[in-house]
């Protein structure tokens, strides 16, 4: 089989709008064996809120930042995961970096915001880095005789690059094997060729509600008639109605355009999954990626210092780069329009299942067998942290 063979039988392959069609012609979903009982402690124990921080989310791969945001040498993003600050460089030898953005002296930040930068100085004492994360001058050096500078440049998380994103492990002297991680899911990510996309814009909002439980919201269209009934989500993609595959931790879901059914008709149409559904990825432990026929949105969600508050990081990447204003003021539209879907309609509805997991007096909660991307969600996540399901 040739690497274009390979990277057919994936997510372009012609086989998974097949699929979808026969569900939507059917009229039924990909379904779970059962329905699934999950304690609320699942969602609202600060205990297991710690072990996810310390054993998933500092020891995991996340994609922390799309490779077109550090495109050019010297570019920079400072961003905060999990509450550390991070600085993230691409050099003058176009090599990325991700570092604690934290000066060797006493700890203030030489970075902020994003831009083009050689080099980032402490405002503290005016301790300068390079971009590569090296030392370059300590004012007064004579106070530091004896120290080397070699030994105190910036602390430089594993990375890697990888299907577009720069990817870090957030504990310093962990291992990274992104390729290991995701497994058969990166023929998918390959063949989608993020890399060569182009990069827009980005929002970030916190919300009350646990980081698990709003994950799960990409994971099934159960609720697409009464929460995005007003917007095109509701309007153009068939309610309750998927299909689903597993990879391990991660899964591929695929939501049918109302549209699909043409191809019943017209066999001659596009049969390109993307024409024809909405194609959306969990990456474990975080991170969506929901496909159209035009970009990605790339969302990723992390607890935000309590087991119902989380912080959600929506980033937007255009499929064909913005190279002129037309162009990019509709990407604007289109930007603004799904980020809307997700902040006012997703993000309106979730804290109030926050307010429920909060307050809730009942034992569990039940999950079901149509919502088999949350199923699979949960299930990885309680064999993960030991956690009993009913």
């Amino acid at each position: 089989m040739t690497i274009e063979e390979q990277l057919r039988a994936g997510v372009l392959d012609t086989e998974l709008t097949r699929r979808a069609l026969q569900v939507v012609l059917d009229k039924t979903t990909d379904m779970a064996d059962d329905v699934l009982k999950v304690p609320l402690h699942y969602y609202r124990d600060p205990k297991i809120t710690e072990i996810e921080e310390s054993q998933i989310l500092r020891r995991t791969p996340l994609a922390v930042l799309p490779s077109a945001q550090v495109a050019a040498p010297n570019d920079y993003v400072v961003r905060s995961v999990l509450g550390d600050s991070l600085l993230i460089t691409r050099d003058k030898d176009g090599n990325s970096h991700v570092f604690l953005n934290y000066c060797r002296h006493r700890g203030a930040m030489p970075a902020c915001g994003s831009g083009s930068a050689t080099r980032f100085t402490c405002p503290y004492h005016a301790w300068t880095y390079r971009n590569d994360g090296k030392l370059f001058s300590v004012p007064g050096n004579a106070g530091f005789s004896a120290m080397d500078k070699a030994d105190y440049g910036l602390v430089e998380l594993p990375h890697q690059e990888r299907h577009g994103f720069i990817w870090a492990v957030l504990t310093a002297d962990a291992d990274i094997d992104v390729d290991g991680h995701l497994g058969g899911l990166g023929l998918d990510l390959a063949a989608l060729d993020y890399a060569s996309f182009g990069y827009h814009d980005y929002r970030e909002f916190e919300s009350e509600v646990s980081w698990k439980g709003a994950l799960e919201a990409f994971a099934e269209s159960y609720h697409f008639p009464f929460v995005h009934g007003g917007s095109l989500i509701g309007q153009n993609t068939l309610a309750n109605t998927s299909i689903h595959d597993r990879f391990g931790k991660h899964h591929r879901m695929g939501f049918p355009f109302n549209w699909i059914t043409n191809l019943d008709n017209d066999p001659g149409g596009s049969w390109d999954v993307r024409d024809n559904m909405g194609v959306i990825y969990w990456i474990y432990p975080n991170l969506v990626l929901a496909n159209s026929s035009v970009g990605v949105e790339v969302i990723d969600i992390l607890p935000a210092g309590s087991p119902t508050r989380c912080t959600v990081r929506h980033s937007w990447l255009a499929r064909i780069p913005a190279a002129d204003d037309e162009t990019r003021a509709g990407y604007d539209m289109i930007f603004n329009a799904v980020h809307a879907a997700v902040r006012d309609e997703d993000f309106a509805m979730l804290p109030q299942c926050g307010e429920g997991v909060r307050h809730g007096q009942h034992d569990h909660m039940i999950i079901g067998r149509n919502e088999i991307g949350v199923q699979h969600m949960i299930s990885v996540f309680a064999q993960e942290l030991g956690i009993a399901l009913g």
